[in-house]
């Protein structure tokens, strides 16, 4: 008896399309991994910005000198939230980054972050 053997594995068009798919995938982790990158710099400059404590001016100025350093152009320091809790001062921040991926289609990514112990993100005073 002969025995037909079938041969196994990705066709072209199997090939091609999971090479479209981490294409795709490649091209995006590229476009969001700098600003997650960016997020990372903020938080740590807003830690150096509580340390180094001072008026509320100050923390924003301490904050503006590291941004301007470690090129973080997302926030300033006068977008951030600087508040007391009892004795202590925390600053939080939230911002919302848009990454462009082809034609019209965007990305939106909400980023946040706080000094505070409890991970609670203050928010912005009210405006008059």
């Amino acid at each position: 008896m002969h025995h037909v053997q079938r041969q196994t594995g990705i066709s072209l068009i199997g090939l091609i399309f999971v090479l479209a798919i981490l294409g795709f995938l490649g091209i995006t982790a590229a476009k969001v991994l700098p600003t997650f990158s960016e997020y990372s710099s903020i938080k740590a400059a807003a830690v150096k910005a509580k340390t180094a404590g001072g008026s509320v001016a100050e923390m924003q100025r301490a904050f503006d000198k590291d941004a301007q350093v470690n090129d973080i152009t997302a926030i300033k320091g006068t977008d951030l939230i600087i508040s007391k809790e009892g004795e202590n001062t925390e600053i939080s921040f939230a911002y919302e980054k848009k990454i462009p991926l082809f034609g019209n289609v965007s990305l939106l990514i909400d980023y946040e972050g706080t000094t505070a112990p409890n991970g609670v993100v203050a928010e912005k005073p009210a405006e008059k």
